[in-house]
């Protein structure tokens, strides 16, 4: 299957995907797949803002909202900004983060500009990987304003396991939107990365921003002002799992590479308490 996914046309089979989740279907045909779905993945119906019966696609359920309160904002200055398994944490050591075992990538080509090895290296970095089970919105994990994105268009490999083991550069080759966000201590970039089925981006504060709609051919840099955010707000979604990368400037946190292997391979919830 590795060596199949090679070959596919990502981008097209994943916007079409994306297309026929949504498709605007009689809820009686829905219902029992997003049933059957929500079984498969054991996710929490509970948690859904809205029954089953409710959502008019299975899309629609997979970018559900949760009840309020069910993921109260936390304390520390940073929180975690989704529910997901952090599958890398460690300090960006000259300008490189790690992939995998033995596989690195650069902070410049990945966040798509010059400056980022400036501002980021020498400062932590975290890879949420976010599964079909987890709750799909994105939420900012600290307070401050958002300066830019820039979103950059490319492939749309899978973000699993062998992915990352065995193709070179993955996370600066895949359809990504970095978010930076100016804090009362520095910068903080907020990466989503696109991958199969999830090319679809959305940004809840800028509805022009829409990945995997082969409208995108360069980097699009947009800039704000005085666009504030606070923790816990919602900042954007996936239509399927993928990946956040958290990227913090040197000394916006106090955290070496001993206290960020606490992290690795861990479950965390968007909004929880992650380090002051």
């Amino acid at each position: 299957m590795a060596a199949i996914t090679r070959f596919l046309p990502k981008s097209h089979l994943s916007y079409i995907v994306g297309k026929l989740v949504h498709l605007p279907l009689p809820r009686f045909i829905w219902t029992p797949i997003i049933r059957i779905f929500a079984k498969a993945y054991k996710i929490n119906l509970e948690e859904a803002e809205f029954p089953v019966e409710q959502y008019p696609s299975l899309g629609e359920f997979f970018i559900r909202k949760l009840k309020p309160g069910r993921r109260p904002v936390g304390r520390t200055w940073a929180l975690h900004p989704a529910d997901s398994v952090i599958t890398q944490a460690a300090i960006i050591d000259e300008g490189k983060l790690i992939q995998a075992k033995g596989k690195h990538y650069h902070v410049r080509d990945f966040a798509g500009f010059e400056k980022a090895f400036e501002i980021y290296s020498g400062g932590p970095f975290l890879t949420y990987y976010l599964c079909p089970t987890d709750y799909h919105r994105v939420h900012s994990p600290v307070d401050g304003t958002i300066e830019r994105i820039i979103h950059i268009p490319g492939a749309l490999w899978p973000v699993n396991n062998w992915s990352t083991s065995n193709i070179h550069e993955l996370f600066s080759i895949n359809e990504r939107v970095y978010v930076e966000i100016k804090t009362d201590r520095g910068l903080v970039g907020v990466v989503f990365v696109a991958a199969t089925n999830v090319g679809d981006i959305a940004l809840s504060f800028d509805p022009e921003i829409r990945g995997n709609q082969f409208k995108v051919f360069k980097p699009l840099v947009k800039e704000y002002k005085k666009l504030s955010i606070k923790k816990g707000d919602e900042l954007g979604m996936f239509r399927m799992g993928s990946t956040i990368v958290m990227l913090y400037q040197k000394d916006v946190l106090s955290l070496q590479n001993s206290q960020l292997e606490q992290f690795h391979n861990k479950p965390v919830k968007v909004n929880s308490d992650f380090a002051n």
